[in-house]
């Protein structure tokens, strides 16, 4: 089924890494009709503004990227927050698509929700077969709640809302925030940081600070008109002119997929597939997974930071190994297309781009 060019669609969360992704390409590909509310313009959590919301707008498509998320830290702090908000946002979204007539819902989910000693690579069989990781477990409750109220309404009422599972992802509009970002944005920022301490670039870490959050209660206390400030507050967060502080043994295995290819698996599952071809839902990953250790040096070549890498194994570093499974999508035929360091190249000359230009 391709939906027309004029259809209303509505990207939940679609100024963030996922929803704007898919709001370029749909713009690509000759959309206009395509609703990107903020969170001040609607709040999700809150079933009377979505309500609100679907009755007025009347959206005939509805990608459902709208989510609470971060890394270890930010899952294993507010737990709480993780749980309701993206519970909130689904059951809201879901059902109102349904009550509103919406015509198709993809909702996205996170690899999370597999058990922490799932077999590897993870098929989508897997689901419930074990326990969830417990520093992410909240996440994971909500995204699997998701998954399976898609599959509730499909039953009973006959929507054709269907569910994609997305690996770890990153891209230019990533979360950059020290505290709540996940591994490779924080990694990447972490690593340009450290390499303009040891060239004496003040002024671009000056410009980083204003442009991104720091995190850990840091962002009021640094004077950025003092370089020894940044250098105690950088300290801190383990980055210095000589060396970059990161979290765990470096063992760990990841998977990682460039947002741009999540976006068109989305736009090709909407467009050519039904919930019945789909369900219970679909993996979208890269297909091959990297040690934390490998990619965390992976990054530093790509930045160009000379100095070395500590590894803090007193520091959590979650599930032991993530890879998805994607026969099911390759046989659909969806195939992801830019490979890690071609990713990552992107993003870092995305990142020290923002930087200059607003330096100007």
């Amino acid at each position: 089924m391709k939906f027309d060019k004029n259809s209303k669609i509505f990207v939940a969360g679609g100024r963030g890494l996922v929803g704007s992704a898919i709001v370029k390409r749909l713009k690509d590909l000759g959309f206009k009709n395509i609703l990107t509310p903020t969170r001040t313009e609607l709040d999700l959590r809150r079933q009377a503004e979505t309500e609100k919301f679907f009755a007025q707008e009347r959206p005939d498509y509805v990608f459902l990227a709208a989510a609470k998320v971060g890394g270890i830290l930010a899952n294993n702090t507010y737990r709480a927050e993780f749980i309701y908000d993206n519970l909130a946002i689904a059951l809201n979204t879901i059902d109102c698509s349904f009550k509103f007539g919406v015509k198709k819902l993809l909702n996205l989910g996170s690899s999370c929700i597999y058990p922490k000693f799932s077999p590897q690579p993870m098929k989508e069989d897997f689901l419930l077969s074990g326990k969830l990781e417990p520093t992410n477990e909240p996440y994971a409750i909500a995204k699997i709640c998701a998954i399976k109220l898609c599959e509730a309404y499909n039953f009973q009422y006959g929507t054709n809302f269907i569910s994609l599972m997305p690996t770890n992802l990153y891209g230019e509009n990533d979360n950059f925030n020290l505290e709540t970002s996940h591994v490779l944005p924080a990694m990447i920022r972490k690593f340009i940081l450290a390499k303009a301490l040891s060239e004496g670039n003040f002024a671009l870490i000056r410009e980083d600070f204003r442009l991104h959050k720091i995190g850990f209660n840091l962002d009021n206390e640094v004077d950025l008109n003092s370089q020894n400030s940044m250098i105690e507050t950088l300290a801190k967060i383990g980055i210095t002119k000589d060396r970059v502080t990161l979290w765990g043994s470096g063992k760990a295995l990841r998977e990682f997929l460039y947002v741009d290819d999540l976006a068109d698996a989305c736009i090709y599952f909407m467009e050519n597939f039904s919930a019945k071809e789909t369900e219970p839902f679909v993996n979208i990953g890269y297909g091959e997974d990297i040690s934390i250790f490998e990619l965390a040096e992976l990054v530093k070549s790509i930045v160009g930071f000379t100095g070395e890498i500590y590894w803090d194994t007193t520091k959590p570093e979650g599930t032991p190994r993530k890879l998805l499974d994607i026969t099911k999508a390759l046989s659909l035929g969806w195939k992801p297309k830019t490979s890690l360091r071609k990713g990552i190249t992107k993003v870092v000359a995305h990142y020290y781009s923002n930087l200059q230009s607003s330096m100007v």
